[in-house]
Parts: structure tokens; sequence; C-alpha cells
């Protein structure tokens, strides 16, 4: 069909471009240039650039690399649609965040709790538009983070307040910096364009799985709140929110273990771990739901025979990075899958609770460490408990503790060859793949002794399945700790079309904690709608004398 005469675009994208790994983008823009002079279009005329790379590893024996081409005009102009093309042209129109600002006068900032990337992207954009926001997290700053973690990963000593879960950057932080979304949202290429302006590396912006590490992403972070304080925002650290109340003025007042603090809009960017939080928000009359969640292990490879497995003689290939992958399967109508997948990374200690154990992946950016992990995880459906958000959370914490006991105490995880899980024994102790859980510190356990039978029972099922996908997944040596519990916030707190909490004013509940986003991207672009909510309806509040 053709475009309406009209319509003006500022380029054509060319994606579905196949080349060697040894082609590299320049290749990549030729080729588009030439299919698009077939085509009519003039390559003098056209700026080409690499707009996505990615692997297609379906044949591991011809591995190869596809590319999209961005091809922009001086200015934008006139194209008719479809063009004669063997590759797949659309439209390239330029996507700007669309902001307005509302007339509602308010005498005092916006609050916004939580410094993960809904919380961090949300007060970004309001201070760079004149809102200077508070900007609270009950954890420390990401270097007195990365200090509490090594702490607790040597020593078993824990902060409830500052860890894996709480404090700058959220649990995105220790992670991979996957940057990965399933969402469609053009707020996702500010988001990625956003974290380069702070030295994310541009890569991101073409890599169709992009990562940034925990290692560059500590430092993006701390920049990121540095500029929030540089346009006029506060930030307090070591600050948890504890209660809300609406003022008789139209503001609110919020409790805070650092004394109060009076705004005139609320962001609740929380994270998927503050069950405390969660609690006063259900005793203040706040509308709370269970929703579905998953709980899993983490299982570890070795990185040499992922990559293998999948890249076959291309492992190791400069343009096919390492190895990567996402397995599931729903056969069985509940649903097992592979999620947060870290090539050359390490199984972390995350729990947050005294007396629980918590496992989560993380890897650096170069992502070569010595094994791959991912998790494995089962989904948990509101009629596998009561059906309520206290029980949800009840689900997870009963299984952190069982986890705990299971690991002989001190925050040991417990751990199990997969092929004694599979087995129905345990007892076998590592081999070539060793466990970088708190630099080994596992105790063989019987994971059947940990995770309910429905887990369990998917869990065998999965690993069978996801070996025929990919050769060598259900490898004996293969080994499984747990327990992972976090995947996602296990409820949900109710907004309206506005984004405001259902029934309470001015209170914004926000990403992954309020249930509206399932990583770092989809939780950033959620932190930009509610930014933008928030601007629509205020004017910025006015400088005091």
């Amino acid at each position: 069909m053709a475009l309406n005469t009209s319509d003006f675009v500022a380029g054509v994208l060319v994606g579905g471009i196949s080349l060697s790994p040894d082609a590299d983008g320049s290749e990549a823009c030729s080729v588009c240039a030439s299919e698009l002079k077939r085509a009519g279009l003039d390559p003098a005329q056209l700026h080409f650039e690499v707009a996505k790379r990615s692997v297609d590893a379906r044949k591991k024996n011809d591995v190869r690399i596809v590319w999209s081409v961005s091809a922009r005009f001086s200015e934008p102009r006139r194209v008719r649609f479809p063009l004669k093309c063997r590759y797949n042209v659309t439209p390239l129109r330029d996507e700007k965040l669309e902001i307005k600002r509302g007339e509602e006068k308010c005498s005092l900032p916006p609050l916004v709790v939580g410094m993960g990337p809904a919380g961090l992207f949300c007060a970004l954009l309001l201070a760079e538009n004149g809102y200077r926001p508070i900007l609270i997290d009950r954890g420390d700053n990401v270097y007195e983070r990365v200090k509490k973690h090594e702490t607790f990963v040597r020593f078993g000593i824990l902060d409830t307040e500052s860890n894996i879960q709480f404090g700058a950057g959220g649990a995105g932080t220790f992670s991979d910096g996957k940057l990965l979304t399933r969402i469609n949202d053009p707020k996702i290429s500010y988001v990625l364009h956003r974290f380069c302006d702070f030295g994310a590396p541009t890569e991101i912006l073409v890599a169709a799985k992009p990562h940034i590490g925990t290692d560059l992403l500590c430092g993006i972070v701390d920049r990121m709140i540095a500029r929030v304080e540089e346009l006029g925002g506060s930030v307090r650290y070591r600050c948890r929110l504890d209660g809300i109340k609406q003022m008789i003025d139209g503001n609110i007042e919020v409790t805070t273990n650092d004394g109060d603090i009076a705004c005139s809009s609320v962001v609740l960017a929380t994270g998927h771990s503050a069950r405390d939080t969660y609690a006063m928000l259900m005793r203040s009359g706040f509308c709370v739901e269970a929703k579905p969640f998953s709980v899993g292990v983490r299982i570890e490879h070795k990185r040499e025979d992922i990559d293998t497995a999948l890249y076959g003689k291309f492992a190791g290939h400069e343009r096919v990075g390492k190895g990567e992958y996402h397995l599931s399967d729903t056969a069985s109508g509940r649903g097992v899958y592979t999620f947060c997948m870290c090539p050359g990374g390490e199984v972390v200690a995350a729990a947050s609770e005294e007396g629980g154990v918590v496992v989560n992946g993380m890897s650096r950016f170069a992502r070569d460490g010595r094994n791959s992990n991912s998790a494995v995880a089962v989904t948990v459906r509101p009629t596998d408990f009561d059906g309520t958000p206290a029980g949800a959370i009840a689900f997870q914490r009963k299984l952190e503790r069982a986890a705990f006991s299971a690991g002989g105490g001190e925050y040991y995880a417990p751990m199990q060859t997969v092929g004694d899980f599979l087995n129905g024994s345990f007892g076998t102790e590592p081999s070539d793949i060793l466990p970088t859980y708190r630099d080994g510190k596992v105790k063989l356990s019987d994971l059947n002794e940990v995770l309910p039978q429905f887990v369990t029972d998917e869990l065998r099922r999965g690993l069978v399945s996801f070996d025929r996908k990919l050769k060598g997944f259900a490898k004996p040596s293969a080994i499984l700790c747990g327990v992972e519990s976090r995947t996602s916030a296990p409820v949900r707190i109710m907004r309206d079309e506005s984004l405001v909490a259902k029934g309470v004013d001015k209170v914004y509940p926000c990403g992954e904690g309020a249930g509206y986003a399932g990583g770092i991207t989809s939780a950033a672009v959620d932190g930009l709608r509610v930014a933008l909510a928030i601007m629509e309806r205020f004017a910025p509040c006015e400088e005091k004398a």
C-alpha cells in the first residue's frame, strides 16, 4: 500500500540483510545502497548507518549476522511504498518525546521513591524539564552498594537496607545490564541513547540483545544521579519510605526513617523486593493485587560449551560474540523457561532479608568469566497460593527460608548437579563445572526438599526439553543453585489510565516493583511514562525566593 502523498519520511529502514560473520557493517551498508538503487532511490542522496545487528544461529555450520541499515535523506521527503526490494523496507521516522506541561500549580517538588531504572529515568526527565524532583532510596550510592555486596560475599554479613536489591541503580545494576525488552515502544530508543549519553558503549544502539555489564553500569548510574542534582533535584540515600498521607492543602507528606518529606506527588518506583512497602500500602488502603510470577533455580555451564553448542565452528568469532540462549516449553500448560541469561557471568547472592537465600545472575561487559548461567524458572499462579498479595510474598519467602536452611545457614546456597536432580539423588560433588555463587560457598542438597513438587516436576521436564534444543544443556555435571525467587514482582499496585494509584490521588505506581515492567528497559520506559504524566498535569513548582 502506498503512503499518503502528504506523508514525509526521514528515510527508510532496510532489514534482513544476512551476511557472513566475516562481513562488517560497511558491507551491510553497501548491500543496502545497491538494493535501494535498484528500487529507484539515489544512494548519493542518502546517509547509511547500521541500525541493528543480530546473530542467526539456526544452522550452526552456517551462522549468519543479520543487519538492519537506516538510509536517511538530508531532509524529509515523500516515498511511495512498498519499494521493490528483496529486503524488508519500512519508513523511517524520528520519534521524539512529546512533553506537555500542565497548569495545575504546586508549591512543592515531586518525590521519586527508588533509584532503579524506573525511578532514575523518571527523576532525570523531571529534572531536565525544571521540576527539581526529590529522589530517595533506602539503600546506598552505587559504590557503597558494591562494598556491602563484597562484604556479604566474603563474610555472609547482610545489610538488609543496602544490597543487590536496594540502593542506587536498583536490582538491575547487579545483573548483566541487559537492555533487551519484548515491549514495543518508541521510548526504547530514547532510553538507549540516554544510557550512551552517560557513558554506555554505543554498540547498545545496534545490538539486537544489548547489554552494558555491571562494571560499566555502576558509573553510568552514578553520573545520572549526579545530573539530577546538577539540575536542582535533591538526592537522599538510606531514606526508606514508611508511610504516605494526603495533606489538607492538596500536597502529600511521606514518612521515612530519615524524617518526613512534603511533596506535590509521589512516584512509587520501589522495586520488586520492597515487601515492607507492599505491606504498608495495603494497610493504607491502596489497591494491590497478586499476579503471576516465577520461581526456580540458576543453572551453570562452562561458557565455552554453551558457545560451541550454539555457534559450532563460529564460536569465539568477534562478531558472533558470547553465546546467548532463551529457551521455553509450555507443553504442560504451565510453562518453564530460561530467564536473564548471563554469558561469562556468575551466580550472585541476592538476599535482602535475614534468614533467606536468593540467587540471581550477573555479568560484566566483557562477559569473559569461565561459566555461563541463567535462571530456569517455572510459572507460579495465584491459584498456587491463597491468591492474595500477602500470600504471594509468603510463597516467595517460604522458598528463600527453605534454601537458607538447606544451605546450612550463613547464606550458603543449596546446590545439586543436573545428573543428580534428574536421577532423584544428591551428593555428587561438582567436577568440571565449579559453582560461582559466593566463590563456591554452596552446600550439596536435594532441591526437591526446597522447592514445591509442581516446580521440580516442571524443572525436570524443562531440562530434558531444553537439552533437545541445545545439546548439553542437561549435562550431568551442570549445576543448579537455588532459589531464584525474585524474577518479577509478585503483586501489582493498581493504577488508572492517568497512571495514578486507584483511589489515591497524586501517587504514581511505577516500574517493575509496581507490576508494570519486566527488566531495565521496560522499567525505564515506564518511568518516562510516569514523568510525562506528571508534567502533563502539573506546572513546575516555583523557585523559592
